[in-house]
């Protein structure tokens, strides 16, 4: 039978279209199987990650000069690929268009942000973890891996707490108890920690079901409350704004007390607001100590906050996600006087215990308080199991605590401590640098290893000296802070982030732009800090204060 041309085409694109399918189904399959082709991918990469080792991760540079708009326009393709992509060419340009302009945070001279360089433990540990694919919800896809989360985490409560031998023995696996919950940083950590907080004030009791089955309005009906708060100092990390959000309280519900000049909370307007809050018929959810602040590093007086908390019997939580790990430290754990009566406790992996991005931890006193936050499925999280997802935000979840696990024995006690100890050795070098350099103009004396200052135009350092500054001279300062710290994370030599402070002036309070520079970086020498004061100084020569408008 003679085939006209149209069935010819036909044909051929039917069969054309079979191998092509084939082609397919046998690339994607490779993917997935263990094979030389594993191995040839794993290579590949080596041979990626050691040039850009080399190039990106060794370089003092913390930037590249590629601006963002052209990042936007580079990244502007919404359709996904039909065909597959071979593994070589999708690698090449992931070097060349992601690898190579991202930030290297692990510059010595990258000193503006709590992210450093990680210890060599962190890289083939993430190997195996992706490798091994536990989804820590469950001890069916998290056998061993759930145990060894639980024993890393005991290791930070003992340190915090410091309870017998006994109670770690009693409750360090036991299935009934959390001793601490590892999620994804220390936002959900402070969510988690008032999500516990609130459930247990406001449980079920003489027919109430609780909070969690008929919700807010009716639990505070039922305790004869006519609102909520949450009490901290205004240096709080804005996690506590999304708590209070989330909690259905609202942000307004989030009284701020003021901080003095040592950015810790004024004690005597905590325990007025306190008296008022009682005064007033509010439930107080949680009071909040925090243990360096975001912006400056500052520690409240967690001893004095915890008096104030057991005389209210109020839930007492300390946000220690940047300073927590001064406990390791004999020479500074007495800037955490009071952590130990806290009722929670947050700490981050990824800020000083030197771990990837990804891990938070909230630590609670009372093993048995995050059953007020329990929920199960039949599928999974059942009662009564090992499931580490029945008391937690987060369900699915990484095998992030093997970087955890691996810190705290692979550093130890006094690893961490040495640590600690030289961040905030260096960053007291920096502030006796700035004291001696008439450019610079330091804000705050450092309680941990984060530092505030700005740079001073020659022609007002005179009138900071008498303090005559007035309210246009200071807008005048914080506009060529701005533009400094912007020409500096662009040329990309150095950085340091900037914070905005306010300061009681003029009678009335005033922003001041402060640069901050956070010395957690191991690789950090007293060399790279003064390049990094000196580049400031060099960028500031060719800054026009006259081109800035003054603001009346």
């Amino acid at each position: 039978m003679t085939l006209s041309k149209q069935e010819m085409l036909n044909n051929y694109c039917l069969e054309t279209g079979k191998a092509l399918n084939n082609d397919i189904e046998k690339q994607v399959m490779e993917l997935f199987a263990l094979s030389s082709q594993t191995t040839t991918i794993e290579e590949k990469i080596n041979k990626i990650f050691d040039e850009f080792s080399e190039e990106f991760l060794n370089a003092i540079d913390t930037n590249t000069r590629i601006d963002l708009d052209f990042l936007v326009g580079n990244f502007s393709d919404s359709q996904i690929p039909v065909q597959p992509i071979d593994f070589e060419s999708y690698l090449k340009c992931l070097g060349n268009n992601v690898v190579a302009h991202s930030i290297n945070t692990s510059s010595p001279r990258f000193i503006g942000h709590m992210t450093s360089a990680l210890p060599s433990f962190v890289r083939p540990l993430a190997k195996l973890m992706t490798a091994m694919n536990q989804n820590v919800v469950k001890i069916e896809t998290a056998k061993a891996l759930s145990f060894c989360e639980r024993e890393a985490l005991a290791m930070l409560h003992r340190l915090i707490y410091n309870f017998s031998d006994n109670f770690y023995s009693q409750h360090i696996q036991n299935n009934l108890s959390t001793l601490g919950i590892l999620v994804s940083g220390g936002t959900v950590a402070n969510i988690t920690a008032l999500w516990c907080a609130r459930n247990a004030i406001l449980g079920a009791k003489d027919g109430f079901l609780g909070i969690e089955k008929e919700g807010l309005a009716a639990a505070l009906d039922f305790y004869g409350y006519k609102g909520a708060v949450i009490i901290g100092s205004e240096l709080m990390h804005f996690s506590f704004d999304k708590a209070a959000d989330l909690m259905g309280i609202g942000t307004q519900s989030l009284i701020r007390i003021p901080a003095d000049s040592n950015n810790r909370v004024n004690i005597q307007a905590l325990r007025q607001a306190v008296v008022e809050c009682r005064a007033q018929n509010l439930l107080i959810i949680g009071i909040v100590g925090v243990a360096g602040t975001t912006d400056s590093g500052g520690v409240d007086s967690l001893f004095e906050i915890a008096e104030i908390a057991q005389e209210a019997n109020v839930h007492f939580h300390v946000d220690a996600a940047w300073g927590g790990p001064l406990i390791f430290s004999e020479q500074h754990r007495h800037k955490l006087a009071g952590i130990e009566r806290a009722d929670s406790v947050t700490i981050d992996g990824h800020k000083q215990l030197y771990l990837p991005m990804g891990i938070g931890m909230v630590f609670l006193r009372d093993p048995y308080m995050a059953t007020a936050i329990e929920k199960q499925a039949s599928y999974t999280m059942r009662k009564g199991s090992f499931d580490l997802g029945k008391r937690a935000l987060e369900g699915s979840r990484p095998g992030m605590a093997l970087f955890l696990h691996a810190g705290l024995n692979l550093l130890g006690l006094k690893g961490y401590e040495f640590l600690i100890d030289e961040g905030i050795r260096k960053t007291e070098y920096m502030a006796d640098r700035i004291c001696t350099m008439p450019e610079f103009e330091l804000l705050a004396e450092p309680d941990t290893n984060l530092l505030i200052y700005r740079y001073i135009p020659e022609q007002l350092r005179e009138l900071v000296i008498k303090k005559q500054l007035t309210e246009i001279d200071n807008q005048l300062i914080n506009q060529f802070n701005e533009r400094l710290q912007k020409i500096q994370r662009q040329i990309g030599r150095t950085f340091i982030s900037r914070t905005t402070k306010t300061t009681t002036s003029f009678s009335k309070e005033i922003p001041i732009i402060a640069l901050r520079a956070v010395i957690a970086n191991p690789l950090t020498t007293e060399e790279d800090i003064d390049a990094v004061l000196n580049d400031q100084i060099q960028i500031a020569s060719e800054i026009v204060i006259s081109n800035f408008q003054k603001i009346v």
